[in-house]
């Protein structure tokens, strides 16, 4: 049995219950801020603390070389960013993770409004570290007589 660690568990639980109740209400065709809007609210309803449109400057060698802004981060753990496309794509999944490794931050989560059903993508970062099983697996010997 494989030691799984789900990064924010019940926060993404939360989050994509969210996610459902917003797009089972509205449907697919709306602008990306439209459903940022109803999520900061349903969240928030859920007790999630939203921060909106948060700065982020982006360094290079140490000096900063610019900013932007991410659609929502919940409870400064999870980064949420929105998308109202046909599907995500993988830039999409590229840019969530520039997101995560420019705030330091493990999770991000990008949901698409605009497909039939809502979409979802868990995009982690651990900043290289290793998680290593429980036990180790035994050595093989080699076969006797060959």
């Amino acid at each position: 049995m494989s030691d799984v660690v789900i990064i924010e568990k019940e926060l993404s639980y939360t989050i994509m219950q969210a996610a459902f109740d917003v797009h089972n209400t509205l449907g697919p065709g709306f602008p990306e801020k439209i459903y940022e809007e109803a999520m900061a609210r349903e969240l928030s309803a859920r007790g999630v603390e939203i921060e909106r449109q948060k700065r982020v400057i982006v360094y290079y060698k140490g000096e900063p070389l610019g900013e932007f802004f991410l659609d929502n981060v919940a409870n400064k753990r999870v980064i949420l960013e929105y998308k109202a496309v046909s599907e995500i794509a993988r830039i999409h999944e590229q840019q969530a993770l520039s997101y995560l490794k420019a705030t330091g931050l493990e999770l991000a989560i990008v949901i698409n409004f605009g497909a039939e059903r809502v979409q979802s993508s868990r995009v982690i970062y651990t900043k290289n570290k290793v998680k290593m099983p429980s036990r180790l697996p035994r050595p093989r010997l080699p076969l006797e007589g060959k």
